[in-house]
């Protein structure tokens, strides 16, 4: 049932051009989780959130220390009989390197085309910022009908490493009846989506050691160890000739997918000759017996994402180099567990490395893949929302990529999460000219104000 009337959308409609001028100085703040030169930024961006959501009107926000970067913690909590939403968002972003490659400043943001450019602007500033200004457009023009609490990190870029323990030591105060995350894509433009499951992440290292320091190609080539040629070939026992992963076990706890969501999957508006334009790559590959969008969604990967080794600079040096190195991942789907999948390629790499060498395992971060509920009465209030917003039906779809917060809400606290993201797959996350379609900005704002009216219950 909703109660909101138009007051909270015309205040919206009248406030834009603010809104968009304060998510600007929100974007200006080089919130630069990985690097610790910007520390002091992080921290003052997330001061900055806090002085602002106490403007717009919340009962309470506070900056909380971490061993890591701060987290801003918010919340308007006065309808003791309606139901508590959790909106989690992080305020940290990715380095913008490399900065040639911008057509603008990427901490200077900029509007062309109706597209916002900066680094954040959908990643996941802009969408965050979104829920900030339709809470600010109830709390303006009437009560807010539900209770409404925010839980803001600065290191969801460097993989949430202080935020499960955090979440822990405040599991009360983080009680609520869902979770709420803007920090996915839409199917299409124009086509409102609610993501009901992510695919969780194995990352790993690998460095394989030849001889004790570099030699002279030339008068040891072809007699000892080379670690490239080796790691090369190493990598190309990962995959077997229909696109399987080849390492032994990895496949015994995968859902395999089920009739009905293949068929949805089918009935998208998914174009591939698009898709692949849109990559550049000349042609789409993948495991056999699948289609692009399972093969993105609900089937597992391992992807080489860096390989370095020797001499990498300008001109020519003759060595064979003492080791080589690669950076691994592994998208997974339930019911697989990461240490699981990172102690097999652990054990399979070292099976296929030759006795010429020593190989170094080094596993990394990890995140367990989730698939939530869609039949809770949030998600159907996000569905009334996004209709009301959008003009049409909201789709339902899985995701490729891997939010580790979501299984630690469904495993900490026990609460399902609601992924209603207002941007799109090409928005340029993590590279050069990020951007975010003012549209998806005011609609993501209008979505907001109605969500608010349509969970009271």
């Amino acid at each position: 049932m909703s109660v909101s009337a138009a007051p909270p959308q015309q205040y919206a409609e009248t406030h834009r051009d603010r809104f968009l001028d304060e998510l600007f100085e929100y974007l200006s703040i080089p919130s630069i989780s990985t690097d610790s030169e910007h520390a002091h930024e992080v921290e003052r961006c997330a001061n900055w959130l806090a002085d602002h959501l106490r403007d717009i009107g919340l009962d309470r926000a506070e900056v909380h220390a971490t061993d890591g970067h701060p987290i801003v913690y918010a919340e308007h909590c006065q309808q003791p009989d309606q139901p508590t939403v959790l909106i989690y968002a992080h305020y940290d972003v990715q380095p913008p390197d490399p900065l040639d490659e911008w057509d603008s400043p990427p901490f200077e943001p900029e509007v062309r085309d109706d597209k916002m450019f900066a680094r954040g602007a959908t990643d996941d500033k802009g969408q965050f910022f979104a829920h900030v200004k339709g809470l600010e457009s109830h709390l303006a023009t009437d009560d807010l009908p539900v209770n409404v609490k925010l839980l803001v990190e600065g290191e969801e870029e460097v993989g949430s490493e202080h935020l499960e323990g955090w979440v822990a030591d405040h599991r009360e105060r983080l009680e609520a009846d869902s979770v709420l995350i803007s920090d996915s894509p839409m199917f299409a433009p124009g086509l409102p989506t609610i993501t009901y499951g992510l695919r969780g992440l194995a990352y790993f290292e690998v460095t394989v050691r030849g001889p004790s320091h570099d030699l002279h190609s030339g008068l040891y080539g072809g007699a000892v160890p080379n670690p490239i040629n080796i790691l090369s070939r190493m990598i190309g026992q990962l995959h077997d000739d229909e696109g399987r992963i080849a390492i032994p076990g990895f496949y015994d706890n995968v859902q395999p997918v089920t009739d009905e969501e293949r068929e949805a999957f089918a009935e998208l508006p998914f174009d591939e000759k698009e898709f692949r334009e849109e990559t550049g790559a000349p042609a789409l590959t993948g495991e056999a017996g699948y289609t692009t969008l399972e093969r993105r969604w609900v089937r597992p990967t391992l992807d080489c994402n860096g390989i370095w080794g020797g001499y990498t600079e300008e001109g020519a040096k003759t060595v064979l180099p003492s080791k080589a190195s690669a950076k691994m991942s592994c998208r997974l789907v339930p019911d697989q567990d990461p240490e699981r999948i990172a102690e097999l390629a652990e054990s399979y790499i070292e099976e296929i490395a030759p006795e010429s060498v020593e190989v170094d395992f080094e596993p990394a971060h990890g995140g367990d893949p989730v698939v939530s509920p869609r039949d809770t009465a949030t998600v159907e209030a996000a569905q009334r929302a996004l209709s009301e917003a959008w003009g049409r039906d909201a789709v339902f779809t899985r995701g490729g990529g891997s939010i580790p917060v979501v299984p630690i809400f469904d495993q900490v606290l026990d609460t399902p999460t609601v992924l209603m993201g207002f941007g799109l797959e090409n928005d340029r996350l993590h590279s050069p000219n990020e951007k975010f379609n003012l549209e998806n900005f005011y609609k993501g704002i209008e979505t907001s104000t109605h969500l608010w009216g349509e969970l009271h219950q």
